[in-house]
């Protein structure tokens, strides 16, 4: 099933070059001899060239950046694990050494909502993205046209590995790991949002309409969600579950675990319990705001759009009070997932919260 059939295709990059014309032999030549005398100067051209379409894409491109806020709620023990990495390239120098010529800069953000205890999430949230960088397709100059496949297949072969090294780590253990964790990954390449989650965490996206009423406008928003649940009370699910052996009692599996996919678990695997992600993408535009991730302790108490709307409340209300480094506007994104997380518990959430806010600068 291809998991990018449902959304509408990107709109070509404003970095791609078209193809050169056609030049005439004489004209080959000449440029030819031009290009070895540059490199006996300056190293390779098209090195050169490289680099130099990079710093023209940077331009006009999303600027991302992370706010985390967690609440143990009621729990004996926070399970939730989380990630920032505004600049994926500057955290992971030994991993992904440089980015494929045709990728400006990369971003990633995850949370992971564990079970059975924390070891699950801490260990995905400590390797997964590694991992991701170590597999990160190196596409040669000029074919971008597979960009987007190689990276969904780089998602998935990321979570499977992910998922049996823990799983090899948990069953050399005595006793045996239980531990399971959700995850919810977001990776920005350039203006491209690739949401990849198992189980039940979320990712939405606030984007900002204009309403047009006669000669004057007003400014709305939309909630986008940019991830699919998983738990076995969906048909797909349950299907899957049953084929494999499995039962599904009071809406878990085997009346016991309330999500359909998830890395570790390993006593569910052979009752159909995948680690394979939903993988859904979105192109960016100068009309996006914010993307929340949280695991599902924050949308027992909110709904998508009440969260969306609950943040918006916070960035357009009175000043708030600045912290030492922050400017106003990360202050304000600082508060609103403070506030967020503080009042999913307020309303009666007794799970563990963890709510990422990443804002979407031009």
């Amino acid at each position: 099933m291809d998991l990018f059939g449902d959304l509408p295709e990107p709109t070509q990059s404003a970095c791609a070059v078209p193809p050169a014309a056609s030049k005439s032999a004489e004209e080959k030549e000449d440029n030819n001899l031009k290009r070895k005398r540059a490199d006996l100067d300056h190293g390779p051209s098209e090195d050169r060239g490289a680099e130099e379409l990079k710093k023209v894409c940077r331009e006009g491109l999303p600027v991302l950046k992370g706010y985390v806020a967690s609440r143990r709620g009621e729990r004996e023990e926070m399970q939730d694990a989380h990630v920032l990495m505004p600049d994926m390239t500057s955290c992971l120098t030994t991993d992904l050494s440089a980015l494929p010529s045709q990728v400006s800069c990369m971003s990633y953000f995850a949370v992971f909502d564990g079970h059975g205890g924390a070891r699950s999430s801490c260990f995905a949230a400590e390797h997964l993205h590694h991992t991701l960088a170590k597999k990160f397709p190196r596409i040669p100059t000029g074919e971008t046209e597979n960009l987007d496949k190689l990276i969904k297949k780089c998602l998935l072969d990321t979570f499977r590995q992910t998922d049996e090294d823990f799983l090899k780590k948990a069953s050399s253990q005595k006793p045996a790991w239980k531990d399971g964790t959700t995850a919810t990954c977001l990776l920005a390449v350039d203006d491209m949002v690739y949401v990849a989650n198992l189980g039940d965490s979320r990712a939405v996206l606030c984007r900002i309409i204009m309403e047009l009423e006669g000669a004057e406008g007003e400014r709305s928003s939309v909630t986008l969600a940019l991830s699919k649940e998983h738990n076995p009370t969906i048909y797909e699910e349950r299907m899957r579950i049953q084929r494999a052996g499995g039962t599904v009692r009071d809406g878990r599996v085997l009346g016991v675990l309330e999500v359909s996919r998830s890395i570790g678990d390993g006593q569910y695997k052979r009752c159909g319990v995948i680690s394979t992600p939903d993988i859904r993408r979105c192109q960016l535009t100068t009309n996006d705001r914010f993307i929340i991730l949280a695991c599902d302790g924050l949308f027992k108490v909110f709904s998508a759009d009440e969260a969306v709307k609950y943040v918006l409340g916070v960035l357009q209300e009175e000043p708030v009070e600045k912290r030492e480094g922050l400017t106003e506007e990360a202050a304000r994104y600082e508060a609103a997932s403070q506030r967020l997380a503080s009042e999913a518990v307020r309303r009666g959430c007794a799970d563990n919260v963890t709510v990422i806010l990443v804002s979407i600068g031009f």
